[in-house]
This record gives C-alpha cells, sequence and structure tokens, in this order.
C-alpha cells in the first residue's frame, strides 16, 4: 500500500463484507429455519444452498481482502456486487410479494437502502480512492 491507509469507512465496509460472508457460510447449519442464502430472487434450500451459500461466502471473503488490502480488483467487484445486491433484492421483493410472511414495506425500503447503500458507498469510496489500488 505504500503507507496510504485504507480510511475508517472501508476498513469498516471491509469488515461487514467479513461478517456478510460468515453468515453465507451459516446458511447450510440452518441456525435459522427462515435462513436460506437467496439467489436471483429465490430463497434456496437443501443442496443447493449448501453449495451456493458457502461459495458466495469465499467471493465475499476475496471482495473483503481486496478491499481491506486496497487491490486494483476490489473496484470493479465492488459495482459488481452492488449490481448483484440490487438485482437480487428486486427479484425477492417481486417473488414473495404474495407470501404472508413478506415485510412491511417500511421494513423493505430499510433493507433496500441499508442492501444496496452499503455496497454503493464502498464501490464509490473505492472509485475515489482509485489511485491508491494497488
Amino acid at each position: 500500500m505504500a503507507g496510504k491507509s485504507r480510511g475508517a469507512a472501508l476498513t469498516i465496509f471491509a469488515l461487514v463484507f467479513v461478517l456478510l460472508a460468515i453468515s453465507d457460510f451459516l446458511k447450510p447449519f440452518h441456525l435459522d429455519p427462515n435462513a436460506g442464502f437467496v439467489f436471483l430472487g429465490t430463497k434456496l434450500s437443501g443442496t443447493r444452498n449448501q453449495v451456493i451459500g458457502p461459495l458466495f461466502g469465499v467471493c465475499l471473503l476475496i471482495y473483503a481482502y481486496g478491499i481491506w488490502t486496497m487491490r486494483r480488483y476490489a473496484l470493479p467487484v465492488a459495482y459488481i456486487y452492488t449490481g448483484w445486491v440490487a438485482v437480487n433484492m428486486v427479484l425477492f421483493s417481486i417473488k414473495t410479494r404474495n407470501e404472508p410472511t413478506h415485510p412491511s414495506p417500511l421494513f423493505a425500503i430499510a433493507s433496500l437502502v441499508i442492501g444496496i447503500g452499503i455496497p454503493l458507498a464502498t464501490a464509490i469510496i473505492l472509485s475515489r480512492r482509485s489511485a491508491d489500488l494497488t
């Protein structure tokens, strides 16, 4: 990094992505009966959940490492991940809108703001710091 600090925001975001990775690794263990990895708007179960959840966990750990060490590859990953989250959340909202367990509109809006806001903020900060990425 040649003496460049990643700063508080990127440090926090890297740690958030590590926590998300841990969450994805735990999905197959059904610690929460409603937990399941959501892939293209569909909550997975069974073998698909056991494979795809941890696979995305590995991807998030690699992404978090890229943020933590200020690697150049983290920048395109940030935008790809932001787009992925947006598409995934919108599809999930559409697919579950008629289910009795569908969250309230306020909860859905808060989830969208946080779910898209953190990855987008990470992408914006990495873009502004692109000269510092190695």
